[in-house]
């Protein structure tokens, strides 16, 4: 069983302005450590698959960042979208290019940005994943048992149990609730964070792709024909072009009769906005999260960022307060989601230097 990694590396993380950019996104940021969140997601690699077996999809603007915080992955391996098209589209390209290298090979498909703590955990979990994708010849993905009712996460509801006490068949997946649906959810049991971890054999996935998408089917059919050809960037960007833009659980996870659920037991956040970093980080006495030459007096229950401006706060509590060279960001911590709102007013203005 020879393994291969997909790691999704296209979005910008617009709800971590104004330190994420559209050049430098969330995942090449150090939120945690001195090592970014897309440097992390490779390292957990170790011991699982060597960096040649490691594809990274992404796009134009963002892969010079790429190629530089991660030079042990083949430079020929981080691959451009034309443009982006959700999910869908990108792991069948991905699919088209490792099913090249190998078509029987088992494929992780994995988000960039992800803080995963239990190393030894999570690599158990994903060989033992592995192992059951190429038994079942089916599509397995990682769910989270739910710690909280939390809404910004989707939900994948379990069925009968397959493998052990670990792996299920799923039932169905859920939207993110609001605050009562997710509460029934983690009170029902059988419920799961949906991780966005896939696990499976390339045939499978490109057979489900075939009866459930036949049009991205034919287009990433024709795409690996055009590999290593001096038409594959037309053909690449033809088909991206006609290509649906739909996440692959809207497009395949939701509609096939194949998928099973793996418990994911190891902590694990995707590590959505500025309120999740606070959550993540430990706090000093007052349950602030202090980085940079700060002043505080009388402050609570806030996360403050700055790089190089002295800054003092006094008397304020549940702030966000993030500072670039060029912006500054000041948010009630319970608006943490709106901060998207910033960079859509942007564009809007088309302040594209900010964005």
């Amino acid at each position: 069983m020879e393994l291969y990694a997909v790691i999704m590396a296209g979005g910008v993380g617009s709800r971590f302005w104004p330190e994420s950019r559209e050049a430098r996104p969330k995942q090449l940021l150090s939120i945690f450590n001195e090592k970014s969140l897309i440097q992390n997601t490779v390292d957990r690699l170790e011991g699982i698959t060597e960096n040649k077996n490691i594809f990274i999809i992404t796009n134009k603007i963002q892969k010079p960042g790429i190629v530089k915080q991660l030079p042990q992955v083949p430079e020929e391996n981080i691959i451009e979208e034309p443009f982006g098209k959700n999910t869908a589209a990108c792991i069948g390209l991905a699919s088209a290019l490792v099913a090249e290298k190998n078509e029987d090979a088992i494929t992780m498909v994995l988000p960039a940005d992800h803080r995963i703590e239990d190393l030894d955990k999570f690599r158990e979990i994903i060989l033992s994943a592995a192992n059951y994708a190429e038994k079942c010849n089916g599509l397995v993905t990682i769910g989270i048992k739910p710690t909280r009712p939390e809404t910004g996460y989707g939900y994948i509801q379990t069925n009968d149990m397959v493998e052990g006490d670990s792996i299920f068949h799923v039932k169905t997946f859920a939207e993110k609730p609001n605050y009562e649906t997710a509460k029934r959810f983690v009170e029902a049991g059988d419920f799961y964070w949906n991780s966005g971890m896939f696990i499976w054999k390339i045939s499978a996935i490109l057979s489900e792709m075939e009866s459930l998408m036949p049009e991205l089917y034919e287009g990433v059919i024709n795409i690996r024909k055009a590999i290593g050809t001096a038409d594959y960037n037309k053909v690449l960007q033809r088909e991206y072009g006609q290509f649906k833009s739909i996440s692959i659980d809207y497009g395949i996870m939701e509609h096939s009769k194949k998928v099973y659920l793996i418990k994911g037991e190891f902590d694990w956040s995707d590590v959505g906005n500025w309120e999740a970093v606070y959550q993540l980080s430990d706090k000093s006495e007052d349950d602030n999260v202090l980085s940079g030459d700060i002043y505080s007096e009388g402050l609570k229950g806030s996360i403050i960022r700055t790089k190089k401006k002295f800054t003092a706060l006094v008397g304020v509590e549940n702030l966000i307060v993030v500072e670039t060279d060029d912006a500054l960001l000041i948010c009630d911590r319970d608006k943490a989601q709106s901060v998207k709102q910033v960079v859509d007013h942007l564009k809007m203005k088309k302040k594209n230097d900010l964005i």
